[in-house]
């Protein structure tokens, strides 16, 4: 009797958060893993950690925003395993600052962090893919590929550009054979927040409420598995959607109120370039801790008070216009 191909899976930002998460979903179901982020001494402790869950794992550290390291990493995985199954383009950084006072070369890099390295991931494993007459392509978007919001314009940018780069390419791959699968959560509970660049002169955490990384985690394990294109996850957070779609107005006075009373708080925050050009040396944790239940309560009866206010101001602005 045959014995069953365990898959290969790249996965890229495999260090911290969403992708140390899964890869650890994927190890235990034995997979054969190829991680992938900046820093080697981060990939190891992932690999140590997967190893130890049954799977077998090649690191190979990566930035993603250089072309040709990424088409090296495609080349290592096939060379050390024959083929690859699955690539997740999950690398991604964060920067906060109104975008005047944002300098260029951190708006610059976080684009070519989050959006280039998913083009440059699809450049470098689709020629495999077609070799191999299939494999599934996982883009790990955002609640911001749909909306924007005040001090994050380059992820926001970075975002929205990766739903137009996976719609356009969707139907480019129709009868090939190959998958192309796009995740889009909300907030996630990940240290992204912790690591981002800030130059707001305000400390910053996430929109609450935040998902799990293991959620997200399973969401990109299943959806090779799947025939739906794009899988949203958070519901509290995706339920924004039709008020941007139809009273933006309303959707823009919410995100300037969640931003100024909820995402930024305090005073003179340290500016910082956060982990946008340097990794860290040692890996990340899967979670930044935002879900503890006091912050989550905390943030949640801010939210709702300053979802009514803005709502209600909003309402009679338009109200009173001509």
């Amino acid at each position: 009797m045959k014995s069953k191909r365990m898959p290969v899976v790249v996965i890229t930002g495999a260090s911290s958060g969403i992708g140390r998460e899964t890869s650890r979903r994927y190890a235990r179901e034995g997979a054969r893993l190829v991680l992938a982020s900046r820093s080697r001494a981060a990939l190891e402790t992932v690999a140590q950690e997967c190893r130890e869950l049954g799977g077998q794992v090649l690191v190979v550290p990566t930035d993603v925003s250089d072309e040709g390291a990424v088409r090296a990493l495609a080349a290592a995985a096939v060379s050390r395993f024959g083929r690859i199954d699955v690539w997740v383009n999950n690398a991604g950084v964060f920067a906060y600052g109104a975008f005047a006072d944002l300098p260029s070369d951190i708006f610059r890099q976080v684009v070519e962090t989050n959006l280039m390295g998913q083009v440059h991931g699809a450049r470098a494993v689709l020629p495999y893919f077609r070799a191999q007459h299939g494999g599934t392509l996982i883009l790990v978007g955002s609640l911001y590929s749909r909306v924007g919001s005040p001090a994050i314009t380059p992820y926001a940018t970075s975002k929205f550009g990766l739903l137009g780069f996976a719609e356009s390419l969707r139907p480019e791959l129709r009868r090939t054979g190959i998958r192309l699968r796009l995740i889009v959560p909300g907030s996630v509970d990940t240290p992204v927040y912790q690591h981002a660049a800030n130059v707001t002169g305000r400390l910053v955490r996430p929109l609450s409420p935040t998902t799990s990384p293991a959620r997200v985690a399973r969401a990109i394990v299943r959806a090779p598995r799947r025939r739906r294109f794009a899988t949203y996850i958070g519901r509290a957070q995706t339920a924004i959607l039709p008020v941007h779609d139809h009273a933006p107005r309303v959707f823009d006075a919410l995100a300037s109120w969640l931003m100024d009373h909820v995402e930024l708080h305090g005073r003179n925050a340290e500016r910082s370039a956060g982990t946008v050009f340097a990794a860290p040396e040692e890996a990340s944790p899967v979670t930044g801790g935002w879900r503890r239940t006091r912050l989550r309560v905390l943030v949640g009866v801010i939210l709702t008070v300053t979802v009514l206010t803005a709502v209600r101001t909003t309402s009679r602005a338009v109200d009173v216009q001509p």
